[in-house]
């Protein structure tokens, strides 16, 4: 894992070396409308330093934390992620709920912000999106333990 990042709600989160991932979120970590983010089925937000990379070198003034993400990855092909598989991250196992629909609060990085990462296939689960996995992953945590920056992230269960 590239960062590991937490906020007292919205965005940007910021960065820290380790956390307990819980049903509920990382401890010590709130969301601004929790109305619309958080709850068991969106314990954690995942997004990958690669797409951000990939975005910050069409424009985007983006760095890891911005998008609000828990989890700033690195290795893994997004592009490969999909609702139902599972993770091992440092003692926890998260689970690929849903992809994230980004929404008015990433608007301070720039008009079209929201386009640029999300388009209607990737809306309507479609993998072969060109914008699969830019907005990131929502997971649930079915077993809670710390992680830290630096763990490995292992792919435990496929999903075809």
């Amino acid at each position: 894992m590239h960062q590991l990042n937490v906020s007292n709600g919205g965005v940007p989160k910021y960065a820290v070396p380790e956390g307990e991932a819980t049903p509920l979120g990382l401890v010590g970590d709130r969301q601004a409308h929790p109305e619309f983010h958080g709850g068991p089925r969106q314990a954690l937000l995942l997004i990958s330093r690669e797409n951000l990379d990939a975005l910050r070198e069409d424009g985007w003034p983006l760095y890891p934390g911005a998008l609000g993400e828990n989890v700033t990855t690195e290795g893994i092909d997004f592009h490969q992620m999909r609702v139902g598989q599972r993770y091992r991250i440092g003692e926890a196992i998260v689970e690929i709920t849903k992809v994230r629909q980004p929404c008015h609060q990433l608007d301070p990085y720039g008009e079209g912000i929201q386009r640029a990462i999300f388009d209607r296939a990737a809306k309507n689960n479609d993998p072969r999106s060109a914008r699969w996995g830019l907005s990131g992953f929502y997971a649930a945590v079915p077993q809670p333990g710390p992680i830290r920056t630096g763990d490995i992230i292992q792919l435990l269960d496929q999903v075809v």
